[in-house]
């Protein structure tokens, strides 16, 4: 099948090569060669037998009627292939947006795992800043406790201190007692009368 198509277009090629001999081709074989053309999808050929065809017979009816059915179906192709490549740069624009979204879907997960350990960081710091003010607190208020203990036990010492003696003093105070009870002692200077005997009375 390939075989005869490859020797038509040779054919139409080197009638193309000589106009002399193009003008020996009838309007039918420029028609017929155009459709064969046209149903092989080669819109671009087909349209230049058509157009040789249209300059030699330029009123043929089926060549006009070939020549805009090729055009409608030539911008057929052009529309189709702008919409194809509308259609494909739509894809990619589609593309490229999922992935700058997925980025920024991306960046803004790692953006909020840094702040939350950011966050995490700055309430362990400040729970460690109140511990160790309350542990300050604590150490201040048992100082505060242990010197007002230690000012109560200073004024018991005190006040007994006021009162205590040391031992010469107490050495001297008996002795001084010793000899004020050397002093009141009497001793008596006669025998004592015996309490017996009664007394005589006469």
């Amino acid at each position: 099948m390939r075989l005869p198509l490859l020797l038509l277009s040779l054919s139409l090629l080197l009638f193309a090569g000589q106009p002399a001999r193009a003008q020996f081709l009838t309007a039918e074989d420029f028609f017929n060669s155009g459709a064969h053309f046209y149903i092989s999808n080669n819109i671009p050929l087909a349209k230049e037998r058509v157009q040789m065809g249209r300059q030699i017979y330029p009123n043929d009816d089926k060549l006009k009627k070939l020549e805009q059915l090729l055009n409608q179906q030539q911008q057929q192709q052009q529309q189709s292939q702008n919409s194809q490549s509308q259609q494909n740069q739509s894809q990619q624009d589609q593309q490229k947006q999922q992935q700058q979204k997925q980025q920024q879907q991306q960046s803004d997960q790692a953006q909020s795992k840094q702040d939350s350990q950011a966050q995490k960081e700055k309430e362990k710091q400040e729970q460690a800043k109140k511990e160790a003010e309350q542990k300050k607190e604590q150490e201040k208020q048992a100082q505060a406790a242990q010197q007002k203990s230690g000012d109560e036990t200073n004024e018991v010492a005190d006040a007994n201190g006021a009162h205590a003696m040391t031992p010469k003093e107490a050495e001297r105070l008996l002795d001084a007692q010793k000899d004020n009870e050397e002093f009141l002692t009497m001793k008596p200077k006669a025998k004592p009368e015996d309490s017996i005997h009664p007394v005589k009375d006469w």
